[in-house]
């Protein structure tokens, strides 16, 4: 083969490699190709932390306190393993739970079935506290996914890294409405 073939063969797949390495640069989210984070496909998507209605430690009044955890991707999320927390360290794991995509799962205190979106913590008392507190969400290896905060945003663990905490609530509203 003469050496011009060669050299254009070679030019060739260095051009073709380095297009491919651009084309991968260009197709990251802007959010990576900047240094942000993205947005998370599972997050807190609402909380009733100061329930309707007169209090009395009833299943049925604890079961109007809740956190909404909503899967924001197309694919099914296993959920084993996975916890949520509040800032006194008030835990709740999901165990063999598996949150379809674009889906929303809510998680009561009370006591109740566990049935298709809702779930059931079992508590006798509030886990959420009225005044002020934030709830966290960690994957089953213990690794941050979102959190939700409201009132005096006090972070004890030093392991906040959630997102917009201007004054009031992180997301949604305290009834915990859909946005």
């Amino acid at each position: 083969m003469p050496v011009s073939k060669i050299v254009t063969v070679r030019s060739l797949a260095v051009v073709a490699l380095a297009a491919g390495a651009l084309a991968g640069a260009v197709t990251l989210p802007a959010s990576a190709a900047d240094g942000r984070p993205h947005r998370a496909n599972v997050e807190i998507s609402g909380v009733q932390y100061n329930a309707p209605g007169r209090y009395d430690d009833s299943a049925r009044s604890l079961n109007k306190e809740w956190a909404e955890v909503t899967n924001n991707s197309r694919h099914g999320v296993n959920l084993d393993g996975w916890t949520l927390a509040d800032e006194d360290g008030h835990t709740y794991t999901f165990h063999h739970y598996r949150l379809d995509g674009g889906a929303t799962v809510r998680v009561r205190t009370g006591e109740g079935r566990d049935r298709g979106s809702n779930l059931f913590q079992d508590r006798r008392h509030e886990f959420l506290d009225n005044d002020s507190d934030t709830v966290t969400l960690r994957n089953d290896h213990g690794r941050f996914v979102d959190d939700f905060s409201w009132g005096d945003h006090h972070h004890r663990g030093g392991d906040h890294r959630g997102g917009d905490h201007r004054g009031g609530e992180h997301r949604g509203d305290h009834h915990g409405g859909r946005r």
